[in-house]
């Protein structure tokens, strides 16, 4: 079997799905190969000739060489000013290379002139028109030099930016090599599935479509006869470890499904029925463990929508050896200054927050399940153990007005000190969540794939009046301007713990 993981995405560590299928099915005797296309579409892109360039762009496609060295090289983080140049001149390379097709291409995004992967249709047209695709000449020439001796292939469509890749190289392999079985999993596919209604469009080009973990189906799909073993620890050697963007390999593991909480009011998660499935704290340990001495990694990224508290206890108590950063809730843990001493001297370089708001109304009618006097405790006793903070923030949910938006602004200034980054997200309603039913009226994306309704805000809080108030009130606001230039271009959260690292 040959599993694929399609452009684009975030190509600054290997992908951790295909990682864990693979070596789950090379356990159960199947032989497998990994293709990670969007590392390597990327890196081919960078090399086509530039047809039409100004100064810059000149300039940026002859230092293309020094500049992926730059991103491969620590000292590079040190440098604000250098990091940023090196990603904006890589970043304008890809999006030149791939203007003529109608697309625009960076290192965290793709987007096509006319073609939405909200659209089953323009998927399906993205398969039939494969050389079309900015990526076409990389995927034609690599998929026939694997795909000898494979009966299956199967791709891991985790992120809208991946989708129209994904269907281009499916409606290549359906064409060339017609008796290949196709089949598609990953998060993506998983929100496609998890829709009340479901019917598959894509029953011509693709043999099946896997919600959820993959490792059973996938056995069952390829006619194995042994039992599913319960684990298997993911195996990334074969992957080109060397050649990510960041400077040494970063590890990313995930030590469960879903979310352990799963009580917020806005989160997809929830709307989507997925319970948690954790693996236990003693196999993520052994895991870590095994990992680290095989790949020697600079950096541990754990994948969980939130690590559980047992998972941090584990962690503090049994250091992995390597730094690690994660996302984590702001819960009674975190206030135990003596807790957050351990999780730093256990190489704790960074935790990602979700506070999503500075009002104590709005958290509630959320869900969160927090008070903003613990997490004020929290993120000081971060900062004074010296743990930096990577925040996040939701603006527009239902039960948020400009008035509580602003006491949103005055905590996270009076907090300046101890949130180092910050993620500002408008909300999203999902298309099937509780408040769906209250406030949803109108498709918000067009297209039968769309995982969000828009809505009617009660409090008349619309998404033009919150962007207006970010750019104009709370970007400007001295304490929160500081702290929003620290986020790292493109890369954004996975480069940040670099930062972190360094310092």
């Amino acid at each position: 079997m040959l599993l694929i993981f399609p452009p684009l995405a975030k190509a600054c560590e290997p992908p951790a799905g295909i990682a864990r299928l693979a070596a789950s099915l090379e356990a159960h005797g199947v032989p497998c190969r990994t293709l990670d296309a969007n590392l390597e579409g990327q890196l081919w892109l960078l090399e086509q000739p530039l047809a039409a360039a100004d100064t810059w762009s000149r300039r940026a496609f002859k230092g293309r060489a020094r500049n992926l060295a730059a991103l491969r090289d620590i000292t590079t983080y040190q440098s604000p000013d250098r990091y940023r140049r090196a990603v904006s001149d890589l970043n304008r390379i890809l999006a030149l290379a791939a203007a003529e097709t109608g697309v625009v291409i960076g290192f965290a995004d793709y987007q096509h002139a006319t073609l939405s992967p909200l659209r089953s249709a323009d998927l399906i047209a993205a398969a039939r028109q494969p050389e079309q695709n900015p990526f076409f000449p990389y995927f034609s020439q690599r998929l026939p030099e694997l795909l000898a001796g494979v009966g299956t292939v199967g791709f891991s469509l985790n992120y809208l930016s991946q989708a129209l890749c994904a269907f281009a190289m499916i409606g290549l392999i359906r064409k060339r090599f017609p008796a290949l079985k196709i089949v598609i999993g990953g998060g993506l596919v998983t929100s496609w599935m998890q829709r009340p209604g479901w019917c598959n469009p894509f029953g011509d080009l693709v043999d099946g479509l896997i919600s959820g973990a993959g490792e059973e189906p996938l056995l069952a799909l390829l006619g194995s006869g042994a039992a599913p073993k319960r684990h298997v620890t993911p195996a990334y050697t074969s992957l080109p470890l060397k050649e990510y963007f960041s400077p040494g390999l970063i590890l990313p593991y995930s030590a469960g499904s879903g979310c352990y909480w799963n009580r917020c009011s806005f989160c997809p998660e929830r709307a989507e029925g997925n319970a948690y499935r954790p693996v236990p704290v003693s196999h993520v340990l052994s895991d870590l463990k095994l990992l680290t001495e095989q790949t020697a990694p600079i950096l541990i990224h754990l994948l969980d929508n939130a690590i559980s508290p047992a998972l941090l206890h584990a962690l503090a108590e049994n250091p992995p050896g390597t730094p690690w950063y994660g996302f984590a809730r702001i819960d009674e843990g975190l206030a135990d200054p003596e807790f957050c001493r351990a999780l730093k001297r256990s190489g704790c370089v960074m935790l990602k927050l979700g506070l999503e708001s500075g009002d104590q109304g709005v958290l509630d009618r959320m869900c969160k399940g927090i008070s903003l006097a613990l997490a004020s405790r929290v993120l000081n006793n971060l900062r004074e153990a010296g743990i930096p903070v990577y925040c996040y923030l939701l603006f527009g949910t239902p039960g948020e007005t400009a008035v509580e938006a602003r006491r949103t602004l005055e905590f996270v200034a009076g907090h300046h000190q101890a949130i180092n980054f910050l993620n500002l997200a408008l909300f999203n309603m999902p298309l099937y969540g509780d408040e769906a039913r209250e406030y949803g009226n109108q498709p918000f994306y067009e297209g039968d794939l769309s995982l969000y309704t828009a809505f009617r805000h009660p409090g008349e809080w619309d998404r033009k009046q919150i962007r207006r108030f970010l750019e104009s009130e709370f970007k400007r606001h001295p304490d929160i301007a500081a702290i929003v230039r620290n986020d790292p271009p493109q890369f954004s959260s996975n480069h940040a713990a670099l930062l972190c690292r360094i310092r």
